[in-house]
């Protein structure tokens, strides 16, 4: 778990993001929070223990008190995961009621858990019986329910403390970048006609790994026609001469920082023009978007001061002209103003978050799409791009 070679002090993180945990809790009057999603508890303790999986089985959670020890429950007690951190009080055994595990006496061990979950936060409780979860079985709920606890979103809670970012953390975040943008130019190096789709997304993954990375959330990687309508994750496709390739990295590198961003390249030729064309779209709405970009804007403003998308890309925009990022993609989403009604809310960019400002050219009823992703931090008076692999401004 730990690293002799981290950027900057790793428990200087995570005392901070323990800490934003904590006035998240206390703005919300939360006796605490119990974690089961493995990003959550990620941020709130550091520790890790076959994350993807456990994300599936809910066999590890966290239980974070707003004031207090932090409890660790961890599959058969094991230590070996949490050793010398400082934001883990005491380790105790799990109690998982998943179907998987405890079958037809799922009801018996949900009630088992109830009652252990019980006694420790009465230990640390200021006595008003709410407490926050963020993912678990509704027979968990009810079960807390029965002890008398008022149960509210734990996502709300945790997306407000992961939203500003310490030094600490973006210096991680930059070494995760750098980590991503290493492997990008082997996949691009390795990229020629003939390559399968899966065999070119291999050599990312391998990069990524070999560098201390984690693991990946997608595989959004596709070339030629598979690129429109865009979304496709990598096939056995073979990639041909002349196709737009595009892929959307979605990294979880090392220390747990998320690097998302996107490229897209044409394999073994000159783009044709209307690769050009859309390619110029594309790349005039990230510069365009990116350059609103500072603390006070609302995220209405920054819908309505959107680059008006032309046309033809309408149709098939993405889902988000920006996000914000950490451990992975988080609070808040800006919508394009077409989505407002329906999906917008409303907000304000602070100093401190870090956004992912998205760009897809994709022509509806086209061969192929565009699409490019910067990482970007929000400055004090405007922002600062952390991406730093190169587009392809010589189509232009």
């Amino acid at each position: 778990m730990e690293h002799t070679d981290a950027p900057c002090d790793l428990d200087g993180v995570r005392r901070y993001r323990l800490r934003r945990i904590r006035e998240s809790l206390a703005q919300r009057d939360l006796d605490g929070i119990v974690l089961y999603d493995q990003i959550n508890t990620r941020y709130a303790i550091d520790s890790t223990n076959m994350q993807i999986w456990s994300s599936h089985n809910e066999v590890r959670y966290v239980y974070v008190p707003t004031e207090g020890p932090v409890r660790l429950f961890e599959l058969g007690g094991e230590t070996l995961f949490a050793e010398g951190l400082p934001t883990v009080d005491e380790i105790r055994p799990s109690i998982p009621f998943l179907y998987f595990l405890a079958g037809e006496r799922q009801a018996e061990k949900a009630k088992a858990w109830a009652a252990d979950l019980d006694a420790v936060i009465r230990e640390s409780s200021g006595g008003n019986r709410r407490i926050a979860i963020d993912r678990i079985a509704p027979i968990g709920v009810l079960e807390m329910q029965r002890h008398g606890y008022r149960i509210f979103d734990g996502f709300a809670v945790m997306e407000d403390a992961r939203e500003i970012k310490s030094a600490g953390e973006i210096a991680l975040m930059r070494h995760a970048i750098a980590v991503c943008e290493q492997a990008i130019e082997e996949m691009r190096a390795a990229m020629e006609p003939g390559i399968t789709e899966n065999a070119l997304w291999a050599r990312l993954h391998e990069g990524c790994v070999a560098r201390g990375a984690e693991w990946f959330e997608t595989r959004l990687l596709s070339s030629g026609p598979r690129t429109n309508p865009w979304s496709r994750e990598c096939s056995m496709r073979a990639i041909e001469r002349g196709d737009m390739v595009g892929f959307d990295t979605d990294l979880v590198g090392p220390y747990g920082y998320c690097c998302d961003i996107s490229r897209s390249w044409v394999c073994g030729a000159p783009p044709n023009d209307e690769q050009r064309r859309i390619y110029a779209d594309a790349h005039a709405q990230i510069q365009y978007n990116k350059a609103l970009l500072k603390p006070g804007l609302s995220f209405r403003e920054l819908t309505e001061r959107l680059r008006p998308l032309s046309d033809e890309f309408v149709r098939q925009r993405y889902g988000v002209a920006m996000h914000g990022v950490g451990l992975c993609d988080e609070y808040p989403a800006i919508r394009y103003p077409q989505d407002w009604d329906e999906k917008g809310y409303d907000g304000v960019l602070k100093e401190g978050m870090v956004m992912c400002v998205e760009a897809l050219a994709s022509p509806a009823g086209g061969r192929e799409s565009v699409k490019l992703e910067e990482q970007v931090l929000i400055t004090g008076d405007g922002c600062e791009q952390l991406s730093s692999y190169p587009l392809e401004d010589g189509w232009l």
